[in-house]
């Protein structure tokens, strides 16, 4: 269980990006309703450049396609998860970064069934997540590879360094940045919750073919 709700899935993670869904000539909520019927468990709808109003308009559409048991989640903008709480939108929680408000902050605003995900890249970062009294619910550990869709991160941790700091946390790691196929089994032997795709299915030809492939992955043979 994690932060009250039961059986969320964070094995196939999907951050969106709405440039490169753009790129294929799709939308936000089309591509996420083709890569959930091909596996995708968890969504993050992720706006670096959109204006609020534009943002909670994503959330809303994305919501909307959602099946019961995908889990939801909202980067940084507490204020857009609020709005689309308050619109009856079906959404979990939010993800924040290291410079975003405190976990602490974001707890008191977001309530206690809220899920609370925390972007850590450091041993120390995860100490704290994990002490922390807003309590963080899961931790995306990042960046795995080098990635053009995250720039200002510190040097790719590959599978062993991911292991190493998941194996010093008791919270819930995501790998996030860079993900491939190939490294899905790696990291669910690593200790992984799942890994967070963003290039791999919205940049791909067949959103739905894409994440089937990392979900297949995933549950093969370790």
């Amino acid at each position: 269980m994690i932060g009250g709700q039961a059986r969320i899935d964070l094995s196939v993670y999907l951050v969106t990006d709405a440039v490169q869904v753009a790129s294929r000539g799709r939308a936000v909520a089309a591509t996420v309703a083709a890569a959930v019927a091909g596996g995708v468990t968890t969504v993050q709808v992720r706006e670096k450049r959109a204006p609020a109003a534009e943002f909670l308009s994503t959330v809303l559409a994305v919501a909307d396609v959602l099946p019961d048991g995908v889990t939801l989640l909202v980067n940084d903008r507490i204020d857009v998860f609020l709005a689309a709480r308050a619109a009856g939108a079906r959404v979990s929680g939010v993800h924040v970064g290291q410079t975003d408000l405190s976990v602490t902050v974001v707890r008191e605003l977001v309530g206690g069934d809220a899920l609370i995900g925390l972007s850590a890249a450091t041993s120390e970062e995860l100490s704290r997540a994990a002490a922390d009294p807003g309590r963080v619910d899961y931790v995306g550990i990042g960046v795995l590879r080098a990635t053009s869709t995250k720039t200002d991160t510190p040097p790719p941790l590959g599978i062993p360094g991911f292991a190493r700091l998941a194996g010093s946390s008791r919270l819930p790691a995501v790998a996030i940045g860079g993900v491939t196929v190939a490294d899905m089994a790696p990291l669910r032997r690593a200790g992984a919750a799942g890994a967070a795709i963003v290039s791999g299915i919205c940049a791909a030809s067949d959103p739905r073919m894409a994440a089937r492939k990392y979900a297949d992955a995933w549950t093969g043979p370790a």
